[in-house]
């Protein structure tokens, strides 16, 4: 296992996430920005067809009936409209960053077994893991000890 792999995936990772998270949220802040710029405009309109379809019904039927009428066509704009706007959107940018995430978290996993497969066979065999630091702390001990010797000889 080498930590450089998994700081580059750490890293690799965070930006990911920061990039869809970011790439979501100018999604949302601008289509919903653009279904109330929408929204605003059609309710004026809306409400301009209001009164020349209610005046026209009145005319012909009662006004409660033209009143029913006209509410019950709002309610049928309004659920497609809300059919329309629950659609998710796609986008090539979204799908790449999430694949990058995903390919972060299999590196990220790979690097965990091998530091599983490390410990493990450290605890199996611990002389081969103790063997290359024991040689060169041995190393360092004599030359310490070595300069501790030479250093009273000289100032006699």
């Amino acid at each position: 296992m080498n930590t450089d792999n998994v700081v580059k995936h750490l890293r690799a990772l965070w930006r990911t996430d920061r990039i869809i998270a970011d790439i979501r949220l100018r999604r949302l802040l601008v289509g919903l920005g653009l279904r109330a710029f929408a929204a605003l405009i059609a309710a004026f309109g809306l409400l301009m067809l209001e009164f020349s379809a209610y005046f026209a019904l009145v005319q012909i039927w009662s006004a409660i009936a033209a009143a029913a009428a006209l509410g019950a066509i709002n309610f049928v704009i309004a659920a497609i409209v809300f059919v329309v706007a629950g659609r998710p959107p796609s986008g090539h940018d979204i799908e790449l960053a999430t694949e990058i995430h995903g390919t972060s978290i299999e590196a990220l996993q790979l690097e965990a077994r091998a530091l599983q497969d490390q410990v493990s066979g450290a605890v199996h065999h611990p002389l081969s893991t103790i063997v290359p630091v024991l040689v060169p702390l041995i190393a360092i001990i004599i030359k310490t000890m070595r300069k501790g010797a030479k250093q009273p000889a000289a100032e006699a």
